[in-house]
């Protein structure tokens, strides 16, 4: 990686982690700077703005994402309802591991950002779009195995469940417990993915 490739890779790394924990509009400039040990002038080497500065790091978000998601999807040994099970599992682990604080990157800057700033609602919708699209052709593919009923329309179940969980994730964050997670995936692995 070339020293520049670094310099912004850096910035958006600790620009994520603050943002995640504080949200963006609580985030400020020099904290981000600060923490990636860079000066002032880098940032805007590297971006236009602050706002420019969320657009890619909505982004950085959506790589590392699409990165854990990929450690399910790509498991071959999984069937496809198994995969996606075992990353809701992970993610609600993750989440108690870190006290209930943070969350989903994506559904977080959604909430706060999406009915302030047109960029930002348009990008988030593309990456939750993104997002359905891989689980929906994994849908498509248990219901061609037989693995869940055939009458399932893929698309609408993926926009419940993408639903659902950003929902659970909220109760989670509130109530400090699992719970919300463990309904989840109760009605959703056992009752509405069923097979035929």
């Amino acid at each position: 990686m070339s020293r520049e490739m670094d310099t912004r890779s850096s910035i958006l790394k600790a620009g994520a982690q603050i943002v995640h924990r504080k949200g963006f509009n609580a985030t400020g400039l020099q904290e981000v700077l600060d923490a990636a040990r860079v000066p002032k002038g880098s940032f805007y080497h590297y971006f236009k703005s602050k706002e420019d500065f969320g657009l890619q790091l909505i982004d950085y978000f959506a790589a590392y994402l699409k990165d854990m998601r990929d450690r399910f999807y790509e498991d071959h040994t999984l069937s496809p309802i198994e995969k996606i099970r075992g990353l809701y599992r992970w993610q609600a682990e993750s989440f108690l591991r870190s006290g209930f604080k943070g969350g989903c990157p994506i559904g977080n800057l959604a909430l706060e950002m999406g009915d302030r700033n047109d960029k930002f609602r348009k990008k988030l919708n593309q990456v939750f779009a993104d997002m359905k699209k891989t689980m929906a052709a994994h849908l498509e593919q248990a219901r061609e195995q037989g693995e869940i009923s055939g009458s399932i329309d893929v698309h609408e179940t993926v926009d419940f469940i993408m639903s659902s969980w950003e929902g659970a994730l909220m109760q989670m964050k509130v109530s400090k417990s699992t719970s919300p997670h463990e309904v989840f995936d109760r009605m959703v692995f056992e009752r509405l993915l069923r097979s035929a």
